[in-house]
């Protein structure tokens, strides 16, 4: 069952534009004191603490193309939560084999299935790599290498929505 609270983090997702498949920086991110701001005070509402804390707020600082600081924090978890979101940072930085070696160390994450299902449901622009029964982080990384910085807007636009669901699966998962 998701934390009531879920809607009001989910809003720290919503971005006026998905989060590009490298680094970033983009318009319309939130700079990293005010999220934090704005984190501790859904934080405290929700009586949200420790590692569950960490989490969340290295994939939101993560999300908001802040890098670094969800790198000091998702490499201090050293569970598959962790390794996820260090997964997810390395795949955007990019170091495509470090983003592999991360989710090696995941392993079989509980959020795979929800990811699949919601990306099984979008209109596929035909990127053959990509299994849509069950997710392969592997896949998607090799997808995202290929299209970053690719003039194939289609392309880049649905890998970006697919992070844009991976971020909001991990974040349900997180609040559950």
């Amino acid at each position: 069952m998701l934390n009531p609270a879920f809607s009001q983090f989910k809003v720290l997702l919503e971005t006026t534009e998905l989060a590009p498949l490298g680094p970033g920086p983009r318009p319309g991110v939130l700079p990293r004191d005010e999220l934090l701001a704005k984190l501790g005070a859904l934080f405290s509402d929700a009586k949200i603490a420790g590692q569950r804390q960490q989490l969340i707020t290295a994939l939101i600082l993560l999300w908001h193309d802040h890098l670094d600081a969800s790198h000091s924090i998702a490499q201090e978890i050293e569970n598959a939560d962790g390794s996820f979101l260090h997964g997810i940072m390395h795949r955007r930085e990019p170091d495509y084999g470090n983003a592999k070696y991360w989710f090696r160390r995941t392993g079989s994450h509980p959020a795979f299935p929800e990811i699949a299902r919601r990306v099984k449901a979008l209109p596929s622009p035909g990127l053959g790599q990509l299994d849509y029964d069950t997710w392969d982080p592997y896949a998607f990384i090799d997808a995202c290498q290929k299209f970053a910085g690719s003039q194939n807007k289609s392309a880049t636009d649905f890998l970006q929505q697919v992070q844009q669901f991976e971020s909001v699966v991990v974040l349900e998962h997180f609040l559950s």
